[in-house]
């Protein structure tokens, strides 16, 4: 679980520094695409574990990009088998402001230490002959079909009823017997009215 919130926390802050940096580059007036590719690991059944991968293109500069096309091909054929979707996909054009998402889904039933390069995005500018490439943000290694402990979703609310769930019980109690005391009932409250008359 630790090890799933430190991943989380290293590609948060590599794409906010992808980020942070494309915003001195993208004040001119040309498009400047920025990619941040995302990978989990799912155990489907023992032996097989799904890979669901999700690559987000923002469009960070004042223009608009031409003809984008994604491609993802360091997912070896040798390790995965494609579910669902494509590892490459094409765009007609990306605005200034705008952001895709493209998802895949592979399969896996080989236990090993995967690294994965950034997907490659190509697009055009009108105003140049050449294409331009930008690169996602790379994945953390994935530790495919890995032994790993069970997780043990509710150890934090056990150890901490455990501890202060008695205090928390004579706490309950006392506080409903305050209650309980201090509001009038509400036959007394009919028969006080009753006897005012």
């Amino acid at each position: 679980m630790a090890n799933q919130i430190t991943k989380l926390l290293i590609s948060s802050l590599i794409a906010l520094f992808f980020l942070s940096s494309s915003l001195t580059l993208a004040s001119s007036d040309a498009p400047f695409l920025l990619a941040h590719k995302k990978a989990a690991l799912e155990r489907i059944k023992p032996g097989i574990e799904r890979v669901s991968v999700s690559i987000d293109i923002y469009n960070q500069g004042s223009a608009t990009a031409y003809d984008v096309s994604l491609t993802d091909d360091s997912w070896s054929k040798d390790v995965f088998d494609i579910v669902s979707g494509n590892t490459s996909i094409s765009w007609e054009r990306l605005d200034a402001g705008a952001l895709v998402s493209h998802a895949f889904e592979l399969e896996s039933k080989v236990q090993t230490l995967f690294y994965g390069a950034p997907a490659v995005i190509t697009f055009r500018i009108p105003t140049t002959a050449a294409l331009q490439e930008a690169y996602s943000t790379p994945i953390l290694p994935l530790d495919i079909l890995a032994d790993r402990p069970p997780v043990k979703k509710f150890e934090l609310a056990k150890r901490l009823l455990a501890k202060y769930g008695s205090l928390i019980s004579v706490i309950s109690i006392v506080t409903l017997f305050v209650y309980l005391v201090a509001t009038p009932s509400k036959s007394n409250a009919a028969k006080g009215s009753k006897k005012k008359r």
